[in-house]
Parts: C-alpha cells; sequence; structure tokens
C-alpha cells in the first residue's frame, strides 16, 4: 500500500513514516497542500492521510485539488477538536472519512484498510 501523509507538523509525518513503514507500506509526505498536490499529480497513491489545518492552502482546498486530480484515491482527514466543523465539510468534497487528533497508529492503519477496500 503507498500512502501520502500531508501535515505541516514534521513530528507527526515523520513518526507515522516511520511507523507505517514497518508494517510493510510505501509512505511518502508532503508538509504543505502545493507539494501534496504536485505528488498526487505525479504518483498512483492507494490513499492520503491529510491534516486539516496548515497554512497556506489548507487541507480542505487541497482535497478538492486532489479529488479533482484523482477522484478515486481515499483521502482521511485529520482534525483537532477545533476544527470538526471543517472536517465534516471535507466529508462533503468527498474524503473517505475523518479521524481526531491525536491518532493511535493501530487505528490509523485500520482506517487505511478500510478506505483502500473501499475504494
Amino acid at each position: 500500500m503507498k500512502i501520502l501523509i500531508v501535515d505541516d507538523e514534521t513530528e507527526f509525518p515523520d513518526l507515522m513514516h516511520k511507523r507505517l513503514e514497518r508494517r510493510g507500506m510505501e509512505v511518502d509526505t508532503a508538509d504543505n497542500g502545493t507539494d501534496a498536490v504536485a505528488r498526487v499529480e505525479q504518483g498512483a497513491y492507494d490513499a492520503v492521510v491529510l491534516d486539516v489545518k496548515m497554512p497556506g492552502m489548507d487541507g480542505l482546498e487541497t482535497l478538492r485539488r486532489i479529488k479533482a486530480l484523482r477522484p478515486e484515491v481515499p483521502v482521511v482527514l485529520l482534525t483537532g477538536h477545533a476544527s470538526l466543523g471543517a472536517a465534516l465539510t471535507g466529508m462533503e468534497l468527498g474524503a473517505f472519512d475523518y479521524m481526531l487528533k491525536p491518532v493511535a497508529i493501530n487505528e490509523l492503519i485500520f482506517k487505511l484498510g478500510e478506505a483502500v477496500r473501499h475504494a
């Protein structure tokens, strides 16, 4: 499974990258929406994990652009409590699901498996 993790906080994507690769997944990271869209445009991903709150292009605009490029790619949104409304808007825009931060690795792996099977 090839996953793209998009989050402007470096600690979370670095940790998830290491943990998911140890479980046999191929993982790329992007620290902003513009980079994420470019990566999706250039390569095929089985799923994208996308933070809602990012400076510059936020998660919702990034989701719109990813879905315009590759509507078949499931996107799992990550949100804090304060941006729950944005996550629900993301669902309306085509996100597969959303998860609250901090997210446990086993829950994320389960959700990614669901997303890929559903796609």
